[in-house]
């Protein structure tokens, strides 16, 4: 991973291309703050037999159950009153609409979305073989307090905040659609 000049955001990021699928991690799952607390937005996957030993650009997305639908409806509810949100929407969900096949497709149509409405100007770099070098693994099973322990968690508004509080940890939809054009200074801010 290389610095931008201003040595804040990465300006390469490698992508692991070569691994396989594991089962109950963020490859197919996020958190957004629903008016009840976190809420969990999951793509299904089709498991043809493979359990976790399928390539990670192999799995397929499960179109047969309604959960573009649910998860189209979840997120309007959650960002609805957001400064952003309807700025953003459409885009957003033309990316989710476009099913694509695989999972990998998907998820790395959302990624470049995301870098470039965030601002973030990163090239992104697939591997060519297994390496666990220089690998970061966030898992939604294991706790991730890595900004609270640095002291680098700094609270943005988030729409139910006056209910619950500030909620880490979120799919970067959240901090897009509530902090909008501002999202860059914000993880600079970091």
């Amino acid at each position: 991973m290389t610095l931008s000049p201003d040595k804040v955001i990465p300006s390469v990021v490698a992508l692991e291309a070569c691994e396989h699928f594991q089962k109950q991690t963020y490859r197919n799952r996020c958190l957004i703050y629903g008016s009840e607390g976190p809420q969990r937005i999951q793509v299904p996957i089709i498991h043809d037999g493979h359990g976790s030993g399928i390539p990670i650009r192999e799995v397929r997305v499960d179109y047969s159950t309604p959960w573009l639908l649910r998860a189209e409806r979840a997120i309007d509810a959650a960002y609805d009153s957001s400064a952003y949100f309807y700025y953003y929407r459409d885009d957003f969900f033309a990316i989710l609409e476009s099913r694509p096949e695989k999972l990998w497709d998907l998820n790395l149509a959302l990624l470049r979305y995301f870098l470039d409405k965030t601002g973030i100007r990163a090239e992104i770099r697939l591997t060519e073989t297994f390496t666990e070098e220089g690998r970061v693994d966030i898992h939604p099973k294991r706790s991730n307090t890595i900004l609270r322990d640095l002291q680098l968690e700094k609270p943005y508004f988030q729409v139910f905040s006056p209910k619950h509080g500030f909620l880490p940890n979120l799919s970067i939809l959240d901090l897009l659609f509530n902090e909008g054009p501002e999202s860059l200074l914000y993880l600079k801010k970091l």
